[in-house]
């Protein structure tokens, strides 16, 4: 399901206009994006958490070429369903 399709179903659900449906979910995504840079995580009771991690720098294997090579440390974005999304899933 892609950004519209979502925007459709959700103004299904809600009876809101398709325009307003766009704005919410704008407005969570940007949200839930800005709470994260500030290394903060977004809990949803039942649906899930939105958390930042880090991963260490390790050492990989280029597929093409079988060399060794650096993968740096990072940031990543992890989400844990909740219970009720998981047994809903």
């Amino acid at each position: 399901m892609n950004k519209a399709e979502l925007i459709d179903l959700m103004s299904g659900i809600t009876k809101l206009s398709k325009a307003d449906c766009k704005r919410a979910i704008e407005g969570f995504i940007e949200s839930v994006s800005k709470t994260l840079k500030k290394g903060k995580s977004v809990v949803l009771t039942n649906f899930g958490t939105f958390a930042v991690a880090s991963r260490k720098r390790r050492v990989g294997v280029n597929p093409s070429t079988g060399r060794k090579m650096e993968i740096p440390a990072k940031k990543v974005v992890k989400f844990k369903p909740g219970k009720k999304l998981r047994k809903s899933v």
